[in-house]
């Protein structure tokens, strides 16, 4: 059995230094996830994921999963939707199958996206689902 030292164990890499739990690369779950905090998977996950707070998908995770967070950061790999209350981030290599739905998507150079995305939230007073008009083309005129 391999044995880490203490400095091995401190310098796992997290998001912002207060990571509440890891299924770790080789791991695999099946079932439902709820948390509060900051939940990074780098292993298999099958089902349901639900929280406010944070989900962080690693570079070697593959998630099949209805997933409902405050923020998603992925950077591994989702097949299934993706509601988000605040931001949905995709760097590479991730690749996403399935809609997404969150007032602030970011998508980095060389990630697969498959599906579509709804964007609301991000219009101010509004109350109306319907997108705003587009503004009529304006033509440059050099004189």
């Amino acid at each position: 059995m391999a044995m880490l030292k203490r400095e091995e164990l401190t310098s796992v890499p997290t998001v912002s230094g207060d990571l509440n739990a890891l299924l770790g690369r080789g791991s695999e779950f099946e079932g439902k996830l709820t948390f509060e905090g900051t939940v990074r998977i780098d292993g298999k996950f099958t089902g349901t994921i639900v929280t406010n707070d944070v989900l962080v998908v690693g570079e070697g995770a593959k998630i099949s999963a209805e997933i409902t967070c405050g923020t998603v950061i992925v950077h591994g790999e989702i097949t299934g939707n993706v509601r988000a209350k605040n931001a949905v981030e995709l760097h590479h290599p991730a690749k996403m199958r399935g809609n997404i739905e969150t007032p602030s998507l970011m998508i980095e150079k060389g990630v697969t996206f498959e599906g579509q995305c709804k964007m609301e939230g991000t219009e101010k007073g509004s109350g109306s689902s319907k997108p705003a008009p587009l503004p009529a083309p304006v033509a440059a005129v050099k004189s």
